[in-house]
């Protein structure tokens, strides 16, 4: 949550600055399906495979955030392209660790030039 956000009374951060947040479950799981060309029975594949993890709703609902949309997303693209669910799994694991190492490393990179 960003540190200017504001909170609720209840201590909840406000509607609008949920809407900027890329981890904010605002998704219901037709709703995602339907983002991502999909149906909700590959998104249950995926939270199965352990490559998202959706929020539940006070009635027990899967939502989903922008954050997952785009592994699932990603995870459609490998399959589509024949790849079996759990290596698509794997690869976009690979993928977003890749990226993070990629982070760090110009973090690192940066501080030692500075």
């Amino acid at each position: 949550m960003p540190p200017e956000s504001r909170l609720s009374a209840e201590g909840r951060p406000q509607a609008a600055d949920r809407l900027d947040d890329d981890a904010y479950p605002a998704y219901t799981m037709g709703r995602a399906a339907e983002l991502i060309g999909a149906t909700p029975g590959f998104l249950r594949a995926l939270g199965g495979a352990g490559l998202i993890s959706p929020t539940r709703s006070d009635g027990g609902h899967r939502r989903y955030s922008r954050r997952e949309l785009r592994r699932a997303a990603r995870a459609r693209e490998l399959v589509d392209q024949g790849t079996p669910v759990e290596a698509a799994c794997r690869i976009v694991r690979l993928e977003d660790d890749l990226e993070e190492a990629l982070r760090v490393n110009e973090e690192l990179r940066r501080r030692r030039e500075g």
